[in-house]
């Protein structure tokens, strides 16, 4: 939840130092002089990224899209889209290339559409969360930050206030809900445990690696096969709800 909320681009300050002598320079002064300059040269790289990044963001206050009279602003757009360039770096994709800009665009407008869709029915179904429940879970964001303090300056620099946090917090709670008893993932066979299970081994072998037994990541396939059928599941969900929803793309 903290990366969630705060992604940080950090480096060192390098001050440039004058040679005063090249003969009288030690291997170690060159050396040192040398990992200062890839450290600029990586903190202007990662500048530069941050900037290209930055540039696909849209007016906060600017209408995205209305999904059944919901408007979904720039400033919703430019969460979500922090969030998917963030997936697609991680993947080793550059979100920033001209190729990526427009697929990110998409992306994150479909995700936008899909999660409003999403409580727009729960909502419609009466799903709801208590305080306790919010408060709960907002204490375990905290317990992620040293002080209050520090908690309240990642919030600020987050461009989310209190009001913000607790009402995602309360959307997170009502989605899982909504998929546990909406869109269960059902059983997960044997046989299907067991083909997972003999994919990944080949790759294992294939790149030799050591391949753990069955029975010692049989909890993790199920648990991720599970996830990957509630997936599927939940996509299926938002596809029927677009058939009746009135939805109006404004960018």
């Amino acid at each position: 939840m903290k990366k969630m909320m705060l992604t940080l681009l950090t480096g060192l300050m390098v001050v440039a130092i004058a040679a005063c002598g090249g003969n009288e320079e030690s291997k170690d002064a060159k050396k040192d002089n040398k990992a200062k300059t890839e450290q600029t040269d990586q903190q202007k790289q990662m500048d530069e990224i941050q900037k290209k990044l930055k540039a696909q963001q849209i007016d906060e206050k600017k209408t995205v899209a209305i999904v059944n009279d919901k408007e979904i602003l720039g400033s919703d757009y430019n969460n979500a889209l922090a969030s998917i360039q963030g997936q697609m770096q991680q993947m080793g994709q550059d979100p920033t290339s001209k190729e990526a800009a427009e697929q990110v665009k998409n992306q994150t407008i479909e995700s936008l559409v899909g999660q409003t869709l999403l409580l727009q029915d729960i909502d419609k179904k009466g799903y709801k969360v208590s305080e306790a429940d919010i408060n709960k879970q907002l204490d375990e964001i905290k317990k992620q930050f040293k002080t209050e303090k520090e908690f309240e300056a990642a919030l600020k620099k987050s461009g989310m206030n209190m009001k913000t946090l607790q009402t995602q917090i309360a959307n997170d709670i009502k989605v899982k809900q909504y998929v546990e008893k909406e869109v269960p993932a059902g059983e997960i066979t044997d046989e299907e445990i067991q083909k997972t299970y003999d994919q990944y081994a080949e790759q294992g072998k294939s790149t030799g690696q050591e391949v753990p037994k069955l029975e010692e990541v049989k909890p993790q396939i199920e648990q991720s096969l599970q996830q990957q059928k509630q997936q599927e599941k939940l996509a299926q969900q938002v596809e029927k709800l677009k058939k009746n929803a009135k939805i109006e793309i404004k960018i």
